[in-house]
């Protein structure tokens, strides 16, 4: 039994609301269970200085957590004066992930910046970034196609991502702070509306998995994330 009373294949309620921050480009609030992400999207007309003259521009993503989005208070990142290795790693899989559906030459030379700020933490941050930024970012490439006259759209593709894990020897959907302190084997599992693989993130805690607890984790993965896909194209689809 999980300690939320969730069934094994039962993601947390995942909502996201657009629209909130008035000033970013895009913006999503995704919130998954008690995980709150705040995901706004900001276009700049100026590239990294080895794409000059290419025609092509660049997405990146930044990630933070506020010092009291979990248990107790972590310093913030700025005042030590320097990002951690997870926060490093999280935010180049943010990066990662939504470039994948993205056509770069298609903005032309203009940089897109995906932030992701954690105000709750209470297990799967990075999946919920990377899902709600997904959201945040159409509503940026909206405003790109009205405002900056492009000449097609440039997302090809859709991406969600979620967590697995292994559970007191049983394989579950989306972890909470909870499960995934005592999990022993944890997973972050990025995908493409086409059900193909953007990224595949996983570590064995006390004992090593079998492939065909793999193959499971991958199963149940690949079903929550149809799920967050109809979710994010339910939101879109909501006019002001």
């Amino acid at each position: 039994m999980r300690p939320s009373g969730r069934a094994n294949n039962e993601m947390r309620e995942l909502r996201f609301t657009r629209g909130y921050s008035r000033h970013a480009e895009g913006s999503v609030l995704a919130e998954c269970g008690a995980t709150r992400v705040l995901c706004t999207v900001s276009v700049d007309n100026r590239i990294p200085p080895w794409l000059r003259g290419s025609g092509k521009g660049w997405l990146t993503a930044e990630y933070g957590l506020l010092p009291r989005a979990t248990h107790t208070r972590n310093g913030r990142e700025a005042v030590r004066g320097k990002q951690s290795g997870r926060t490093l790693e999280i935010q180049r899989l943010i990066g990662r992930s939504l470039r994948a559906v993205m056509d770069l030459g298609a903005i032309g030379e203009r940089t897109i910046t995906i932030d992701c700020d954690v105000l709750q933490a209470d297990g799967g941050t990075r999946t919920t970034a990377i899902s709600g930024a997904y959201v945040a970012l159409v509503d940026a490439v909206d405003w790109l196609m009205k405002n900056e006259n492009l000449a097609r759209n440039p997302l090809h593709g859709q991406v969600a991502a979620t967590s697995v894990g292994i559970y007191r020897g049983e394989p579950i959907l989306d972890l909470d702070y909870e499960e995934d302190s005592d999990a022993e084997t944890d997973m972050n599992i990025v995908m493409n509306e086409a059900g193909a693989f953007i990224e595949v993130q996983g570590t064995a805690e006390g004992h090593a998995f079998r492939r065909g607890e793999l193959d499971s984790l991958l199963d149940l993965a690949a079903d929550g994330i149809k799920s967050v896909l109809s979710l994010q194209t339910k939101s879109l689809r909501q006019t002001d």
